[in-house]
């Protein structure tokens, strides 16, 4: 008999290294990556943070693929460790590269409580050259900006976060992304530069997977 396989969080607690859960993660299929992650609390998410520090640096490749053409949308199914109700805590951010740009994202949180506080649109790019940002992550989900061209079609009207409810969530805030594996990121959320100690999981799909 096989030996069972160890979860996301059993190999955090085993110490192991990110290199060795990015390979695990990697051989799963898209719907068991996508479990690891949707009963995982705090403390696993803050621990993975600090862990993935050590892993190869994003670039927008990794949320947007080479090839993806131009305001086409590419979904990360998310999972965060908000003190909310379990079905508050699921979410996906939506991207899509702008055209004619490839330095920045553009993308929105499509969430359960999305028709009350808006959709959280932000710009998401490269922490590179970015000396106080770059030892939080190599890409950051940055909600001080907002698309200031075309979005994706049928993507909610553009609003900036200092407007309406939203305020209460995205204003001032920042999101700083690490690499867990290759279509896994965790995110730490920072408000006014000052962090939160709360955390995301973003699981890409690639619709050429299915």
């Amino acid at each position: 008999m096989a030996p069972a396989r160890r979860t996301v969080s059993e190999m955090i607690g085993e110490n192991t290294p990110i290199t060795e859960i990015a390979q695990a993660l990697d051989a799963m299929d898209a719907q068991t990556r996508w479990s690891q992650f949707q009963s995982m609390g705090r403390s696993d998410m803050r621990e993975l943070y600090a862990r993935a520090e050590a892993s190869a640096p994003l670039t927008l490749d990794d949320f947007v693929p080479h090839g993806v053409p131009s305001r086409v949308p590419v979904v990360h199914r998310g999972r965060n460790s908000l003190p909310l109700p379990q079905s508050q805590r699921f979410f996906s951010k939506v991207m899509c590269r702008p055209e004619g740009q490839d330095d920045r994202l553009f993308g929105f949180n499509d969430a359960p409580l999305g028709w009350m506080l808006g959709p959280g649109y932000y710009i998401a790019v490269p922490t590179a050259g970015e000396s106080a940002w770059e030892a939080r992550g190599s890409v950051v989900v940055d909600y001080f900006r907002v698309p200031d061209g075309p979005v994706a079609p049928g993507w909610p009207r553009v609003r900036a976060n200092w407007v309406g409810l939203q305020v209460l969530v995205y204003h001032r805030t920042r999101d700083f992304m690490r690499r867990v594996s290759s279509q896994v990121t965790i995110g730490a959320a920072y408000k006014a530069e000052r962090k939160l100690d709360h955390y995301f999981i973003l699981v890409r799909e690639d619709p050429e997977a299915e």
